[in-house]
């Protein structure tokens, strides 16, 4: 018997490693494949893309904000991975009584970080996910682009559009990738005008591939209003996946201002 502690403070006691897994969250999705617990993991959720035969062949319980709790319940888990932003507090509570739900929350890198230590701990693959963290703690520590302090505006939706707060990972990401938040003052995901951003002074604005799939013709639209702002397309998983996706997201994060030509 052993005791894991989710980033929610909670104590949650179990007799072994857990051997049924129903994860709720894309990107832990994905770590629990990193750490090679293809047999344990036996429901994810409709967006849980990567890795891709999961998505095709594991069961699927519904959205992240609508989980098919009837379902998760004929799958008998031993544990629910959740995550406190992307998850329905009601939905969580109710799964509660068909099993244990580890529950992250994640608003920056040494979170993410804490993250994947746990989760190691709790499914019995420590030396794999510290080797991760390890690994990904290099890889940001060697970022040469963290000071550039571009005033930049990250695009989540449109109609109405939206940006991310100071409070989120992607405000996080955003640091380490040069850029300083024009809306680092507001919280979680506010909805904004185009206006806004002009005042601000931004000098680039982002848009995310996720959860608003923005594409060349919503740049050319924000540059009839806006033709003296920067505008590019980015990959929102490296902004917003907290897994092993971190891995990639270094690499990333030089290769995107080496492509912007900001020095």
């Amino acid at each position: 018997m052993f005791e894991s502690i989710d980033q929610l403070g909670r104590k949650l006691v179990f007799e072994t490693h857990p051997k049924r897994i129903v994860s709720l969250v894309p990107s832990q999705t994905e770590l629990l494949h990193y750490l090679g617990l293809d047999n344990e993991v036996i429901g994810v959720t409709k967006f849980c893309v990567h890795p891709d035969e999961w998505f095709r062949h594991k069961t699927r319980i519904g959205g992240t904000k609508n989980v098919n709790i009837k379902v998760i319940k004929t799958l008998k888990p031993d544990v629910i991975i959740a995550n406190k932003e992307e998850n329905v507090q009601e939905q969580i509570d109710a799964l509660q009584g068909i099993a244990p739900v580890w529950v992250s929350d994640v608003n920056n890198l040494e979170d993410a970080l804490q993250m994947i230590k746990a989760i190691g701990f709790l499914t019995g693959k420590n030396e794999k996910a510290n080797n991760l963290l390890e690994t990904i703690k290099l890889r940001f520590n060697q970022l040469k682009t963290q000071n550039l302090q571009i005033l930049a505006c990250y695009l989540i939706w449109r109609d109405p559009y939206m940006t991310v707060g100071g409070d989120t990972f992607i405000n996080s990401m955003l640091g380490f990738c040069g850029f300083k938040n024009v809306f680092k003052n507001e919280k979680r995901y506010p909805e904004i005008t185009l206006q806004q951003v002009a005042s601000l002074n931004c000098q680039i604005i982002l848009l995310s591939s996720e959860p608003y799939p923005f594409k060349q013709k919503h740049i050319d639209e924000i540059q009839a209003i806006l033709p003296n702002t920067k505008i590019v397309l980015v990959d929102g998983e490296m902004f917003s996946w907290y897994g092993n996706r971190l891995l990639n997201a270094a690499d990333y994060f030089e290769e995107l201002t080496k492509t912007l030509a900001i020095e």
